[in-house]
């Protein structure tokens, strides 16, 4: 059967063959992620810190027999069925996923790739890999080190208090919050400063790769959906739009997962610059704290 790679994540890049790229670090050790289209995902440990004994990073496959069931989504499950297997690279850093959920907020979903890998190139570690090098997001204790300025020269600005209040966070909680299930993970990061449900609920996502705790209302699952079957009538607004894409899995989260990570999946691959929709702001628990309705 036929793979399909999910490139969601911004830190997908394209390397000197044509095929998607990337670089993540698991247990303290960088890993360079290559997809090759006869081999599939080569992880391979790089640079001065990796040893013969690491453990890769979780890489799991999901399959189409995990589609719902359920007669409403059987035209949107055999679309989606026809990527065949979807393997998806789990991140193995909860400080890059927090990173890369509060770099969505708001901003477009291609601008918000743009932003991120700036982000990373201007501030972040750098590795030397067999595809070139490739850099990493900046640690916690870079991000506090740095001054309102280089926020603004990476195109961070807006987001500098959210990734400043996170940062102090993540290094006063990280061996907890790398505990937690991925609900309860979820309502820790929600307690952050400018960190929304939304942002917790994506990047709890990302890092436990449990996908039925993703925000199923976001712009970006509705978006693929229309592109995907235009004649499919589903709500509009985001929470509706999430009620009957529950009701399509049945409440199940495994069919919820794979409902939701296929979608994504089709849509990475669908992905033009004119199909980028902006994130309109929205307030919670009555602080500055904003998260997106994010685009494609």
């Amino acid at each position: 059967m036929t793979t399909t790679l999910t490139i969601d994540h911004p830190g997908w890049l394209t390397g000197p063959a044509g095929d998607p790229v990337r670089l993540v670090v698991h247990n303290g050790v960088a890993w360079l992620a290559d997809w090759q289209p006869a081999a599939g995902l080569i992880l391979r440990p790089v640079g001065t810190d990796h040893t013969t004994t690491a453990t890769a990073p979780p890489a799991p496959h999901t399959s189409p027999h995990t589609l719902p069931v359920t007669p409403d989504a059987a035209p949107l499950v055999n679309e989606f069925a026809t990527l065949g297997n979807v393997q998806r690279l789990t991140n193995p850093s909860l400080w890059d996923a927090i990173t890369t959920a509060i770099l969505r907020q708001v901003v477009r979903a291609e601008q918000a790739r743009k932003v991120y890998r700036r982000w990373c190139a201007n501030h972040g570690r750098t590795v030397e890999t067999p595809l070139g090098a490739l850099s990493l997001a900046p640690d916690p204790a870079t991000v506090l080190g740095l001054p309102d300025e280089a926020f603004a020269e990476a195109g961070t600005a807006f987001h500098r208090t959210a990734l400043r209040a996170a940062a102090i966070a993540y290094t006063e909680n990280q061996a907890a919050w790398g505990q937690l299930a991925p609900e309860d993970l979820m309502k820790a990061l929600d307690e952050v400063p400018r960190i929304g449900p939304w942002t917790a609920s994506a990047a709890t996502a990302d890092y436990t790769g449990d996908f039925s705790v993703y925000p199923h209302g976001d712009l970006a699952v509705r978006t693929w959906v229309r592109r995907a079957l235009p004649d499919l009538r589903l709500p509009d607004a985001d929470r509706p739009f999430a009620n009957e894409w529950r009701r399509f899995a049945n409440s199940n989260r495994t069919q919820l997962h794979a409902l939701t990570l296929f979608a994504l999946t089709w849509g990475s691959h669908a992905r033009t610059d004119q199909h980028e929709h902006a994130a309109p702001p929205d307030n919670h628990a009555g602080t500055a704290d904003i998260h997106p309705d994010h685009g494609s």
